[in-house]
């Protein structure tokens, strides 16, 4: 997930997203406990985009410009 694509949604779009992808990590971790995970590092990557999403809405409850281009 692009960090252009977040802050295009809006606060609860992003909250949603956050809550699906824990859910998901939670699915994975227990996979991975069970020895049944196919790919190791999308944990990694799910971990990266729920950074990414409460990044992104920290920024938007502090008003931060939202159209930052790095």
């Amino acid at each position: 997930m692009k960090i252009n694509e977040i802050r295009d949604l809006s606060s609860q779009e992003i909250v949603d997203k956050i809550q699906d992808l824990k859910e998901e990590l939670f699915n994975l971790r227990f996979q991975n406990a069970m020895n049944q995970l196919d790919n190791p590092m999308r944990i990694v990557a799910v971990k990266k985009d729920i950074a990414k999403l409460k990044t992104v809405l920290k920024e938007q409850e502090l008003g931060l410009n939202a159209n930052i281009n790095k």
